[in-house]
């Protein structure tokens, strides 16, 4: 057990995001997503939603200040009327987690499918709602947000 990481990030995730690098992105699959025919790396967290997993994946991860927008969503196909309601959420999670207002860019299904299977690694959740999917471009941890940085900074003066 550690201290300070939610518990419901498996092992396997939290190697996964501490290995990737500025840039790499992680794809959030709802149930319906084909992750294993997409996927580099796989990670299974059938048993939880993309909301709570992502409230818990942005407490540990940073999002690339670099990038226009750090995160896509795949965009409703033409003729469907799902309101994907769930972006709400995602949105409200990102800017408590990081400030940013406009996050996510719209990705085409196939564009999406194309780039998550480009992406570091893919967790495939038991998300029901559907245009649930949501890439994150991992940024990096600037030395003066490093507890660790901080405290000798202390010890120092």
């Amino acid at each position: 057990m550690l201290k300070n990481i939610p518990a419901i990030i498996p092992p396997e995730l939290l190697k996964m995001m501490s290995e990737m690098g500025h840039g790499d992105e992680l794809v959030l699959a709802d149930g319906n997503f084909p992750a294993a025919s997409h996927a580099q790396r796989l990670i299974r967290c059938d048993a939880l939603g993309t909301v709570e997993l992502l409230d818990a994946i942005l407490s540990l991860y940073p999002l690339d200040t670099y990038a226009e927008r750090p995160a896509a969503v795949m965009q409703v196909v033409k003729g469907d009327q799902v309101v994907p309601i769930i972006w709400e959420d995602y949105r409200r999670l990102i800017l408590d987690h990081e400030g940013i207002t406009d996050a996510f860019d719209q990705e085409e299904r196939f564009a999406f499918y194309e780039r998550a299977s480009r992406a570091y690694v893919i967790i495939a959740t038991g998300e029901r709602a559907q245009y649930a999917n949501l890439i994150l471009k991992k940024g990096v941890i600037f030395p003066d947000t490093d507890p660790y940085s901080q405290a000798k900074k202390l010890e120092l003066n």
